[in-house]
């Protein structure tokens, strides 16, 4: 593996991350009107800034930059989620997880706080899938650290089985769309579905993943979110079905994905950060508005990138 081209990968997974985030954030408001912006393919005027999706992968990258060998230091982790919440704690983090991060920052065992959550369950929501593009993108030709990475990632906040399974498929749809920049990879809409839901077998996160196979892009938006959800829930298996959907038929367009994406409303920060962190790694660069990518709020100045690495 050339781990420098892993980590070029996996900034630019990072940065689709934070593109999709506040362009999705972009689109909450009053229905009607958001819907009007979306059928006119127009942005509400918006500060183009990120939420806790693309801060908490920020933090997932600089883990893959300490050690990019090895990967993931759960401890490490830990801390730093804990610590960039309380750099900003106003960037749409759920109630659940701020709770599980002040508990972090106050000094409890992350395991216990994670494997605590809803009364020993521990947490099935999307924010482990949301965060995990890099750790795809940068292991892109080796699924089987893929997974195990994406997991160890997902563990530190999120120890429900559905939770963790929904990391791991984002991950891997993120190193399939590597593989298409890189080695030539063809993969028509099916055989990426299908190939991301083998990585998360025996979940319903798989089971609603599959879905997608029988669910034209053709279909009235509407039809399309009973059958995969739109992430209202907050839950993997609300969330991440969708997402590689919409992924699987816009691996070469960046900015159709995300408006398909946001078309969907729902979680839409989510489920365009997701998108985002996928496709960016397909597409073909004309794809990407560079408008875009100029407005967003910028990675390497924010107070949220560790200076001692970056």
């Amino acid at each position: 593996m050339d781990i420098h081209a892993g980590l070029s990968l996996a900034y630019k997974s990072l940065i689709g991350i934070s593109i999709g985030d506040a362009f999705g954030e972009s689109f909450f408001g009053e229905t009607s009107s958001i819907l009007q912006h979306i059928d006119n393919r127009s942005i509400p005027e918006t500060r183009w800034e990120f939420t806790d999706d693309t801060v908490m992968a920020i933090a997932v990258y600089e883990q893959l930059e300490k050690r990019p060998m090895q990967g993931i230091d759960q401890d490490d982790l830990a801390l730093q989620f804990a610590r960039k919440h309380q750099l900003d704690v106003n960037r749409g983090y759920g109630a659940t997880s701020r709770r599980i991060l002040r508990e972090i920052e106050a000094g409890q065992c992350w395991q216990d706080v994670s494997r605590g959550a809803f009364d020993g369950m521990g947490s099935m929501g999307n924010g482990a899938a949301m965060r995990v593009g890099p750790i795809g993108a940068c292991y892109y030709d080796d699924l089987a650290k893929v997974k195990e990475q994406a997991a160890l990632s997902a563990e530190v906040t999120h120890a429900n089985p559905e939770g963790i399974a929904g990391a791991v498929a984002v991950a891997t749809a993120a190193a399939l769309a590597a593989r298409v920049a890189t080695d030539g990879a063809v993969y028509s809409p099916e055989e990426f579905i299908l190939a991301v839901s083998d990585s998360v077998p025996g979940t319903d996160t798989q089971s609603k993943i599959k879905k997608g196979l029988a669910v034209p892009y053709s279909y009235h938006i509407e039809t399309v979110r009973s059958i995969l959800g739109d992430g209202i829930n907050m839950t993997a298996q609300d969330t991440v079905p969708f997402s590689i959907w919409c992924a699987a038929h816009n691996l070469h367009n960046f900015e159709e994905s995300l408006w398909k994406a946001v078309s969907i409303l729902g979680d839409r920060d989510t489920i365009c950060a997701i998108v985002g962190g996928i496709t960016i790694l397909s597409a073909a660069h004309k794809s990407i508005p560079q408008t875009w990518m100029k407005a967003v709020e910028d990675i390497e100045t924010s107070v949220f990138r560790d200076r001692k690495i970056g």
